[in-house]
């Protein structure tokens, strides 16, 4: 009797590269568009004006909520969302456009050649440096760091994106350059890039290989453009009801509570290891806009705190905060997330013995 002949196995599809090229070329026009209106348009007016006035204008942010001695209240939470999404709304539209733009039209396998490398390492540097450009503070870059996770980048190189944007933000480091002491501008570099090349490589080694996050399945791998506009209105809605309405309360729960969650200004400490520590775990979960940090440190340096809480504050403070770990939590896991939290506390004390080395240098 003689045997059936094996069928070979189906084989798999094959990519379309045209596919993938326009749809990688209609998610660069879409990423220059938006940065260039919500961010390098306005921080290249800004660095113009603070060229000529060498002096930081405006208020922090913070001080829309409440002061130190005041008990939490609802009224504080709106002023304090109000402001902060005055401040932000443009980047945060810029973010979900680029994120949404993202999952419907990068292959996966693109997304994985450029961010995926050898080395844990070497894929921090890669997220790094693709966060350059973005110079989002760090709620705004969550949804496109979220994103990131849920198709498949390596834990390492989506949590180096995720702070490398406010952390290593070339507009924020002008600003500094031009408003702030020197030493302030060598911290935040070189425990900057620490922080993200070095500390989120070895925080992504906590992540399972696949994210945990099975609410948005990883898009079919060039499957076309036939699809993208589905995948496209799939993704906004979903970050749009489901993602900034959590972000804004918990930004409105941060305001609510400033006077409790930032007790560093006025009286309450002017430098030492208390205020050292406290400065390293509440600027990890306050939340400000891009450059919010500049204010508030040139307001509490005014006010006599020491270098250490305000080394410590340099970095906590626009890397990490409470609302832009809530949005990434289930693309990363809540373990992930709460680690580099600490981490990032951990690593503004670095902050802090670096600026007061450098300031007594």
């Amino acid at each position: 009797m003689a045997l059936a002949s094996a069928q070979p196995p189906a084989a798999e599809p094959r990519p379309r590269p045209v596919a993938g090229v326009a749809g990688v070329a209609v998610f660069a026009v879409v990423v220059v568009l938006a940065l260039s209106w919500a961010k390098w348009d306005p921080y290249g007016h800004k660095i113009a004006h603070l060229w000529s006035a060498r002096a930081w204008s405006g208020a922090a942010v913070l001080d829309a909520g409440q002061r130190p001695t005041d008990a939490p209240s609802l009224a504080a939470g709106w002023r304090f969302t109000e402001a902060y999404g005055k401040a932000v709304w443009m980047a945060l539209v810029a973010a979900l456009l680029i994120a949404a733009t993202a999952e419907a039209l990068v292959p996966r396998r693109w997304l994985l050649t450029v961010l995926t490398r050898r080395t844990a390492l070497g894929g921090s540097l890669a997220g790094g440096l693709l966060a350059v450009p973005f110079m989002m503070c760090t709620c705004c870059t969550a949804p496109v760091a979220a994103t990131l996770r849920r198709n498949g980048v390596p834990a390492g190189a989506a949590l180096a994106y995720w702070v490398g944007n406010p952390t290593l933000n070339p507009a924020v480091l002008v600003f500094l350059a031009l408003v702030a002491p020197w030493q302030w501008v060598a911290t935040r570099v070189l425990v900057g890039v620490l922080l993200v090349v070095g500390v989120t490589a070895v925080v992504g080694r906590l992540a399972p290989r696949r994210a945990p996050d099975a609410v948005v399945p990883v898009p079919v791998e060039d499957d076309g453009l036939a699809d993208a506009p589905r995948r496209f209105v799939r993704t906004l809605a979903r970050l749009v009801l489901v993602l900034v309405p959590e972000y804004f309360v918990v930004v409105f729960a941060v305001g609510a509570f400033r006077g409790w969650l930032f007790p560093l200004d006025g009286h309450a400490a002017h430098g030492g290891v208390p205020a050292t520590l406290l400065a390293a775990v509440l600027g990890t979960l306050v939340v400000i806009p891009t450059a919010g940090e500049i204010p508030v440190l040139q307001g509490l340096g005014t006010l006599g705190v020491g270098a250490g809480p305000l080394g410590a504050l340099l970095i906590a403070l626009p890397a990490l905060s409470l609302p832009s770990m809530v949005m990434v939590g289930r693309a990363f896991s809540w373990r992930v997330t709460g680690a580099m939290a600490a981490a990032v506390a951990a690593t503004s004390l670095l902050g802090a013995i670096v600026l007061v080395l450098l300031t007594r240098a």
